[in-house]
């Protein structure tokens, strides 16, 4: 063992401040406890480099999740050493015994001989703290040989257990009331399941957690590059000291369980600072609990990362750069439209502009920015708030979402009044953004006088770099046949990579790894104002789109990327979904297409 302290350890590997370990040395001298649980639990740092340093500390393995026992296993060891469940759970370890086939010795004449005849069984145990005298002392009793012994991460040790007998790894007990709901809230177990399921979403790269009740069982799941994975299963009894203990993080009312409730909070996980913002919806078994984790980056992508051509890349600047007008980014909550205007905001950010945002949430700080939170329970709204900003003697106006008739007119307002307005709205592609606003009664003659264009964008995931693999002739030929006319000649002028996702351990057998944005970039011109006072078609807008500007659908965009094998050709298609052949410019029929989908 080494004789350097654990504190002083993590501290020279910079993976804790010395003032996290100061707090944890408080917390330890006046409730008592491993200091490296503190620490994680104070979120300094994550579990996964405790159990790093531990390793290094101790001179212990890390257990690996593929060499766990089976529930047999560990129902035999209970039994032969006269434990409970319960009595494993409380020490968060889990031991068994596990045979080796005999050792081989070779005769002189070079055939194999069994060296004796008993197989070589050995005990192991993985534990949170293998340490633990009382776990040492029961262990040696049974022993005849040393105890193999392991560090393990206790979401590992937990499933374990859970697979031999669910209904011991309750937390507590029944829930009657908001103080009770609070005191157990603060137990540890429940500490330690809430905060090793932030570190699970952080190190897995999640942006939504889903907790989510059932009758006999509660699930998280995490939604990570847009597909939902179950991550963890929990008894039901369980279920309310965990979603209290959610919602004292969130700043949410712990007795309130019969209405929908949001909450936010900055709290720091494995040794981030990290936003909380929460959802809660009551359902048949319990409130539905969705959290989404904003990590505080210090760095927001180019717009080459965010997977911009350099030709849109510049059209898109030069949308944002001129002195008045509208330009709208559309896209489903998650498409990352907020990113995307974040780094336009960022880009035209030069000291002279001054620039105001109505937000809700901010989620990002940009330095040099007015940045306003909406906060609807006290009145101020997107449509409030926009008004106060026009009398702040802005140049540029950027406002989190029109979402009604009210924020559309004063948003309109402000263009015609010599201001850049940049915004979003909820539609399909970027160009149903002028139906959406002529639907909420913008008048078509100065909608047309004040739009300088439109964005939509979805994202895709990206094949994972270390496993995907070309696609076979077969399906190169039946892809060919969904390339639309628009993006043909395109192809043929560049190297072709079509590429299939395979699966390996570091993009977690999915066969993506990240995701990379596809987009439908599409400047308004004075042709395009027109069609749009005599309010014209999308498909009629698109066609002009395409002539003036030589715009792309995302549909043909992500065609582009899946050919260059920044994704797949499958993934297009689950995310844009089925296509129209005659609106999509596709030479084909819908029946030939069925094979691609």
């Amino acid at each position: 063992m080494s004789p350097q302290r654990l504190g002083e350890l993590l501290i020279a590997k910079s993976m804790i401040r010395p003032a996290d370990l100061e707090a944890a040395l408080g917390v330890q001298a006046s409730v008592g406890g491993l200091l490296g649980m503190i620490l994680v639990r104070l979120g300094s740092l994550s579990e996964s480099d405790l159990l790093s340093a531990l390793s290094e500390h101790l001179g212990l393995p890390i257990q690996a999740r593929d060499e766990m026992p089976s529930p047999a296993q560990v129902e035999a060891l209970l039994a032969e050493t006269g434990t409970t469940h319960a009595w494993w759970v409380e020490r968060q370890a889990v031991a068994w015994k596990t045979t080796r086939p005999p050792a081989l010795e070779t005769a002189e004449d070079g055939d194999a001989l069994l060296e004796d005849d008993d197989a070589d069984v050995k005990l192991i145990c993985a534990a949170v703290h293998p340490l633990d005298p009382t776990l040492r002392g029961l262990l040696a009793q049974i022993a005849d040989r040393p105890v193999e012994w392991r560090l393990a991460p206790r979401s590992l040790i937990a499933a374990a257990l859970e697979d031999v007998r669910e209904d011991e790894l309750e937390f507590s007990g029944g829930v009657a009331d908001a103080a009770r709901l609070r005191e157990l809230a603060q137990e540890a177990p429940v500490i330690d399941f809430v905060n090793g399921v932030f570190a699970e979403a952080l190190q897995r790269r999640a942006s939504d957690i889903h907790v989510e009740p059932f009758e006999d069982k509660f699930f998280v799941r995490m939604r990570v590059d847009g597909i939902l994975h179950t991550a963890r299963t929990a008894p039901r009894s369980s279920f309310d000291a965990v979603c209290s203990r959610i919602k004292l993080l969130s700043g949410m009312d712990i007795g309130e369980r019969r209405l929908p409730q949001d909450g936010r909070q900055a709290i720091r996980v494995s040794g981030q600072e990290v936003d909380l913002r929460v959802s809660s919806l009551p359902a048949a078994w319990g409130e539905s609990m969705v959290l989404r984790l904003l990590g505080k980056t210090s760095r927001l992508p180019e717009l080459s990362e965010l997977g911009l051509a350099d030709e849109d890349a510049a059209k898109l600047s030069r949308m944002v750069d001129q002195p008045n007008g509208i330009v709208l980014v559309t896209g489903p909550t998650g498409s990352g439209k907020t990113t995307t205007i974040y780094r336009l905001l960022t880009g035209i950010n030069d000291g002279v502009r001054k620039i105001i945002t109505v937000e809700d949430p901010v989620e990002f700080d940009l330095p040099g920015v007015i940045q306003v939170h909406v906060k609807a329970d006290i009145g101020l709204t997107f449509a409030a708030g926009l008004r106060s900003i026009l009398r702040q003697d802005p140049d540029v106006i950027m406002i989190g979402e029109i979402r009604d008739p009210e924020t559309a007119r004063i948003a309109l307002q402000a263009a015609l009044t010599g201001h850049m307005v940049i915004s979003t709205v909820h539609t399909n592609s970027g160009l149903a953004a002028i139906s959406r606003l002529l639907d909420l009664g913008v008048e078509d003659y100065l909608l047309a006088d004040v739009m300088r264009g439109v964005v939509g964008q979805r994202l895709v995931r990206r094949l994972c770099p270390h496993c995907s693999a070309p696609s076979d002739a077969a399906q190169i030929t039946t892809y060919r046949r969904a390339i639309p006319k628009a993006v043909r000649a395109k192809i043929k002028a560049g190297a072709q990579n079509w590429r299939e996702p395979v699966g390996c351990a570091k993009c977690g057998g999915g066969g993506y790894l990240g995701r990379v944005g596809i987009y439908e970039i599409a400047p308004l011109g004075s042709e395009a104002a027109a069609a749009i006072r005599r309010r014209a078609s999308e498909p009629d807008l698109l066609e002009i789109c395409r002539r003036d500007a030589g715009v792309l659908t995302m549909f043909e965009d992500g065609f582009l990327k899946a050919a260059a094998g920044a994704t797949s050709l499958s993934e297009i298609f689950r995310v844009i979904g089925p296509v129209d052949p005659e609106t999509d410019g596709l030479d084909h029929s819908a029946d030939e297409l069925q094979a691609v989908y």
